[in-house]
């Protein structure tokens, strides 16, 4: 495999897209570099509940326990915090510099989660927003 022309460094990393997507001309998987990898592990991560991971059990959020849950300023903060914290665990490479918790759509129970990162090497800012439904069971596929 050719080296990347890419002008961060390995740190960053490359991984499959997520969902996994494949290129018909290439016969390859969609691999992301940089902080578009780093979004996509963060979507996994939110996406993911505690223990579905059998060989990393503490691998995930609990945010999948308050989808029944009314969004009350104590509960905003609640997620703002597990999230904080499974970026700190399992994310090495931001910093987080704030997490937001907005409810967009009350009836669809809509909330959209934001967080605003910066890249450790790179000193990129840059954030992702994760939209939680209260009631649904359902995701849309992530932003492109």
């Amino acid at each position: 495999m050719a080296a990347s022309a890419s002008p961060y460094p390995p740190f960053l990393g490359t991984g499959w897209s997520f969902p996994p997507t494949f290129a018909r001309n290439t016969a390859s998987v969609v691999m992301l570099s940089d902080v578009e990898d780093i979004k996509a592990s963060l979507w996994i991560l939110f996406s993911t509940s505690l223990g579905e991971r059998i060989m990393l059990a503490t691998y995930g959020t609990s945010l999948w326990q308050k989808v029944f849950a009314a969004l009350t300023t104590t509960m905003a903060n609640d997620i703002r915090t597990l999230i904080a914290r499974a970026i700190l665990e399992w994310e090495p490479r931001i910093d987080v510099e704030r997490v937001t918790v907005q409810q967009i759509d009350p009836l669809q129970g809509r909330l959209d989660i934001t967080v605003d990162f910066m890249v450790r090497q790179t000193n990129i800012r840059s954030n992702l927003v994760y939209p939680f439904y209260l009631q649904e069971a359902t995701l849309p596929p992530p932003p492109p």
